[in-house]
């Protein structure tokens, strides 16, 4: 007999303005399962305060601590809930899982044409309708005409896995119709064709601006064995140290690092692709800007990291993401400035959760008009390091505040 979803999902709202929710998942493991549920969370503008991590292998226990950010921001719990539990492996009653969209297949890609007046913060304003709508935007295209007015493709795909019903492509239409007000002078919502598959996957970024937006890979032969106190006392933004004589059974990393809003899913990500299990993980609160991560890790194969180059590989990789979470330059086409952002994509194919969102609030709090945008995912070989990586298009101090 199945488990019910209050046994397996479990949310108290928190009781004050400003109060963590806590959010606790208990449900049979699988590999990356902390790293999905932590992407899920971040999709619906939550922020991780602090976590705890437990699983013998074939059980977990997930509780984590969040709030909204920002605060004004109304999250769907049920909504929240609902994509929490897809992310469980296939336990439940066949009368629920038949109520979840079939992740065993791609989702269908919409195409979003959106024709209006233009005007600052569009991009963003559409973006966060379909953020609200779970829509995801897998590629994006605006163009603006001369006589003031734009066309913006968003090509989507549905988490709900409904928008081949016509309630729901016109649910969306009449939000955005809602938000954009006057300036929208129509809005239409369709199965994308073979010809825009094959623009989604095409950059037209030079071989030149790659090298420079790529370059700023952490060298694999920085010291990995530096000890907290020496991060907290000087200027180190990101230490890890490898212990293998705490457990008898797990390698132990502590990490201490400047915090970001994602921090916690980008070291996730990490140990997802690298399929490393983390058997237990304590999260600490930020302090002073710092967050503390104790992490009890195995190979796949059930042993410890042995293996210094190895221990040197993987802390090198966790350096990456804590660093650079997003790669940002400003070059000028022409007449005309660009701004470019990548960040790494899993394995699977899914981008940091919400990039787009931050990028084009950045630019809309600053009051900078968005005059074109492409948006595809690019392939780099990393011939040093033995893997290729996937980034996806999207500058520095324009986005610290919202990383």
């Amino acid at each position: 007999m199945g488990m019910s979803s209050d046994d397996v999902v479990l949310i108290e709202e928190g009781k004050n303005s400003g109060e963590p929710s806590v959010v606790t998942v208990n449900c049979p493991d699988k590999a990356g399962l902390g790293c999905d549920l932590v992407r899920n969370v971040l999709e619906f503008g939550l922020y991780v305060t602090r976590g705890d991590f437990s699983t013998d292998g074939k059980w977990c226990y997930i509780v984590l601590w969040v709030v909204s950010r920002p605060l004004s921001l109304k999250i769907d719990w049920g909504s929240l809930k609902n994509r929490l539990l897809s992310c469980c492996p296939s336990f439940l009653p066949a009368f629920y899982l038949s109520q979840l969209p079939d992740r065993s297949r791609s989702p269908p890609l919409y195409v979003l044409k959106v024709f209006s007046l233009d005007r600052q913060g569009l991009v963003h304003d559409v973006t966060k309708v379909l953020c609200e709508l779970e829509l995801t935007i897998q590629g994006l295209k605006v163009m603006t005409t001369p006589d003031g007015k734009v066309l913006d493709l968003f090509f989507i795909t549905d988490h709900l896995d409904m928008l081949h019903t016509r309630i729901r492509r016109e649910e969306t239409c009449e939000h955005l119709s809602g938000v954009l007000g006057e300036c929208c002078i129509s809005c239409e919502l369709q199965l994308a064709g073979p010809e825009f598959k094959y623009q989604q996957g095409f950059s037209s970024i030079s071989e030149e601006v790659a090298d420079e937006l790529f370059s700023c890979e952490l060298s694999a032969k920085e010291d990995c064995s530096q000890t907290i106190n020496e991060a907290v006392s000087g200027d180190t933004k990101a230490v890890i140290n490898v212990d293998n004589l705490m457990s008898p059974a797990h390698t132990l990393l502590q990490i201490q690092c400047l915090d970001h809003k994602a921090l916690i899913y980008d070291i996730l990500k990490i140990s997802k692709d690298c399929n490393i299990r983390i058997a237990y993980g304590r999260i600490s609160t930020s302090v002073k800007g710092y967050r503390s991560l104790d992490l009890f890790i195995q190979k796949d194969d059930g042993k410890k990291i042995l293996d210094i180059e190895n221990q040197v590989a993987l802390c090198s990789r966790l350096k990456e993401e804590m660093l650079h979470p997003l790669r940002v330059i400003i070059t000028n086409r022409g007449p005309d400035t660009e701004l470019l952002v990548a960040n790494p994509v899993e394995l699977s194919g899914k981008g940091r959760p919400r990039v787009f969102y931050d990028v084009t609030f950045a630019l809309k709090t600053l009051g900078i008009c968005i005059f074109s945008v492409s948006c595809s995912i690019y392939s780099l070989s990393l011939a040093k390091k033995g893997m290729s990586s996937k980034y996806i298009f999207n500058a520095n101090k324009l986005l610290n505040s919202f990383i």
